[in-house]
């Protein structure tokens, strides 16, 4: 089952709004086939997997890291594969929240005299399979907030420099980070002061997450690198009510795609924000600032994991803090999260947080 949730997150941030799940066929002790969910949501991981072992799946126990779907989309019903195949025994890690699965795959497997074991690694399959079970049951993707740091909690310095605090090493890791979610998720405020590509860069990987923008008024530059490489990797910005008319049309002949949010005070409200990334089917989106943004979400308990790149250096009070204002007035009201991961990188420390699961 550890393979099989290894193989599964190979598919994670390609695969959207599928969930990445990852197969296993063992027949008399040998792996016979192996198998992810493929770019675009097909194959599905057990159609792969089936594929690979042929006419050795008969007889077989398949370890899949989510229960096999039970319903007929474009294509058939991964559960029907598994019993066509002759597959003796499944062996699954958690059930699928998806009302049109939700344990009706493995009563057809159970139906069909195929013996089932549920509960596998269930926690580390819960985790994987997070971002889906989200859209599927809240309607939002799973938010991951990463922040690049000093010692001291500063992204900035007073004047706006911020290349580079943390090092290359740091930087490499986030691309890879960047990779396995469907989309980034950056502030306006960090689009006009960084001009950032928000790409995947040198590390081998072709695909480009979906790169989202959150700007009320779109007062994005025209001219910077969004707006040039929209054509080439998705950009959607994310406006509200009275966003300028002409530079929507600009935009979406820019070939970015424009979606409307509610506006709640002076911000976009990022409860319909993340509604809205849900409906367009993102499954999980790496916010990377700024501090404004990242304040929004935790204040409104939205954030699911915290990456934190700390480095050795000090910034000092006049610098721009990594989150904005929460207006906290006691501790217990602050938002808290369970340490997952601590090491090294390069010359700066990763501390990696997650919500504790529900």
């Amino acid at each position: 089952m550890a393979l099989a949730l290894s193989l599964g997150r190979r598919g994670q941030g390609t695969c959207w709004p599928n969930p990445a799940v990852g197969c296993v066929i063992v027949r008399d002790g040998r792996i016979v086939g192996r198998g992810w969910t493929q770019p675009g949501g097909r194959p599905h991981g057990e159609t792969q997997a089936l594929a690979q072992a042929g006419e050795a799946a008969r007889g077989a126990t398949a370890y899949v890291s989510l229960e096999p779907c039970a319903h007929h989309g474009k294509t058939p019903p991964c559960a029907e594969a598994l019993i066509a195949a002759g597959v003796a025994r499944v062996v699954c890690a958690v059930e699928d929240s998806d009302p049109r699965v939700a344990g009706q795959g493995i009563a057809m497997l159970r139906d069909a005299g195929v013996e089932v074991t549920t509960g596998v690694l269930r926690d580390q399959a819960a985790r994987d399979h997070a971002g889906f079970f989200m859209k599927t049951e809240q309607g939002r993707p799973l938010v991951t907030l990463k922040l690049a740091s000093s010692f001291d909690g500063r992204i900035a310095t007073a004047t706006g420099q911020s290349k580079w605090i943390t090092g290359p090493q740091a930087r490499r890791v986030v691309h890879a980070m960047r990779a396995r979610h469907d989309a980034v998720l950056v502030g306006g405020g960090t689009a006009r002061a960084d001009d950032p590509s928000l790409t995947v860069r040198d590390i081998g990987v072709e695909h480009q997450p979906v790169r989202v923008v959150v700007s009320r008024y779109l007062d994005l530059p025209l001219m910077g690198q969004l707006a040039r490489t929209a054509k080439d990797s998705p950009v959607w910005l994310c406006h509200g009510p009275g966003a300028d008319v002409e530079r929507a049309r600009a935009w979406e002949g820019l070939g970015a795609r424009l979606i409307p949010c509610a506006v709640h005070g002076v911000q976009i409200d990022t409860t319909d924000l993340l509604q809205q990334l849900g409906n367009a089917g993102l499954t999980r989106v790496f916010c990377e600032g700024g501090s404004a943004l990242a304040a929004s979400l935790l204040a409104d308990d939205l954030v699911d994991e915290l990456v934190g790149f700390s480095a050795g250096i000090a910034i000092g009070a006049e610098g721009l803090p990594a989150i904005g204002v929460l207006g906290l007035s006691r501790l217990e009201e602050a938002p808290r999260f369970e340490l997952v991961e601590t090491r090294a990188v390069g010359p700066d420390i990763l501390h990696r947080w997650a919500r504790p699961l529900r």
